[in-house]
C-alpha cells in the first residue's frame, strides 16, 4: 500500500516521512556536468548548493520529486525520442512546454544541449519554484526561457496563450498527481494547447502501476490519483481523442524506477513502476 502523510505532516513539512532523503550520496550524469559545465558550480560544491535549495523547495511543498532528488534526473533527456525533440527544436524552430515545470531543470537540460531557450515555456502553479530554479542553475538574467504562472484547470490562466502555438509537450511526474477525470481535462487542454496537425507531441514520465487504479493522494490529504499501465494510459487518450475530433498514437513502457538508492516501492507499493510515455498527434 503507498505511503500517506497526515495534514499535520503536510503542513509543518516534516521530514519524518518515507519520501524524504536526507543525504545526496551520489549525483549522477547528466545532472553533474549541467551543473558543472552549464551553471559553473565548482566540483566539490555542487552537493552542498543542491541540497541548500532542496531545503528551500521543501518549505515551499514537500512533494516527493524533491524529497527524494527525482528532479535531478533531468527527465526529458532519457526520454527514447529526447534526440528528436532536440533535433526539432534546433533545425526546424519548435516549440516545447515544459507543463508542471518545477525548477525548471529539464529546460536546462534542453539548453545545455543547444535547444533555442526563446522557443521554451515552462508553466508552473507555485512560481516559487521558478525562482528556486534559477538559484539552483544560477542562471537568473542569463536563461532566456519564458515563463508563466499558469494553473491547468483555469481554462483563462496564461496556459491559454499558447493554445495552439506548441509542438511538444513535455510534462514529468504531473499527471499522475490527478484521478482519472482531472488527467482527462489535462488531456485535453494539451489538445488545445498543441498545434493540430499531425507530429505534435506530448511525453513525460510519471508514476504507473501493475494494477492501475485510484489511489490514496501522498501529500494531499483527501485527495485521489490514477495511476497508469500502458493500456489505461491508451485509454483515456482515445477518451480525450473522441471528445476533442483529434486522433492520436500513443507509445507506453513500465520500468522500474532507479533515482541514486531508491525506487518506487520503498513508499509508492510493491507495484508502483514508472511509466514513461509518447503520445503523438496523427490527426
Amino acid at each position: 500500500m503507498a505511503a500517506v502523510a497526515t495534514r499535520a505532516q503536510v503542513e509543518s513539512r516534516d521530514k519524518n516521512v518515507q519520501w524524504y532523503i536526507s543525504e545526496l550520496k551520489e549525483l549522477e550524469q547528466p545532472a553533474r556536468e549541467v551543473f558543472e559545465k552549464y551553471s559553473g558550480i565548482p566540483s566539490e560544491k555542487v552537493v552542498p548548493h543542491i541540497l541548500e535549495v532542496r531545503e528551500r523547495a521543501w518549505q515551499i511543498w514537500p512533494y516527493p520529486c524533491i524529497g527524494r532528488f527525482r528532479f535531478l534526473d533531468l527527465s526529458i533527456s532519457r526520454s527514447p525520442r529526447y534526440p528528436e525533440v532536440l533535433k526539432r527544436m534546433k533545425e526546424e524552430d519548435n516549440v516545447l512546454l515544459d507543463l508542471g515545470c518545477c525548477f525548471a531543470q529539464d529546460i536546462r537540460k534542453l539548453v545545455a544541449d543547444g535547444a533555442p531557450a526563446e522557443h521554451i515555456w515552462g508553466a508552473e502553479l507555485r512560481t516559487d519554484f521558478i525562482e528556486l530554479g534559477y538559484d539552483l542553475f544560477l542562471d537568473k538574467g542569463k536563461l532566456k526561457a519564458n515563463f508563466i504562472n499558469a494553473d491547468v484547470f483555469d481554462p483563462e490562466s496564461q496556459l491559454s496563450q499558447l493554445n495552439g502555438k506548441v509542438d511538444i509537450v513535455y510534462t514529468g511526474s504531473f499527471f499522475h498527481l490527478f484521478d482519472w477525470d482531472q488527467q482527462v481535462i489535462i488531456a485535453k487542454q494539451l489538445v488545445r494547447t498543441t498545434k493540430a496537425k499531425k507530429g505534435s507531441l506530448v511525453l513525460g514520465r510519471q508514476v504507473g502501476d501493475k494494477n492501475p487504479g485510484t489511489f490514496n493522494h501522498g501529500t494531499n490529504t483527501g485527495g485521489k490519483m490514477y495511476r497508469h499501465d500502458p493500456e489505461t494510459w491508451t485509454r483515456l487518450w482515445n477518451e480525450v481523442g473522441e471528445q476533442t475530433g483529434s486522433e492520436w498514437k500513443v507509445e507506453a513502457t513500465l520500468d522500474e524506477r532507479v533515482v541514486g538508492n531508491t525506487d518506487c516501492s520503498t513508499w509508492n507499493g510493491n507495484d508502483a513502476k514508472l511509466l514513461r510515455f509518447t503520445v503523438e498527434r496523427l490527426k
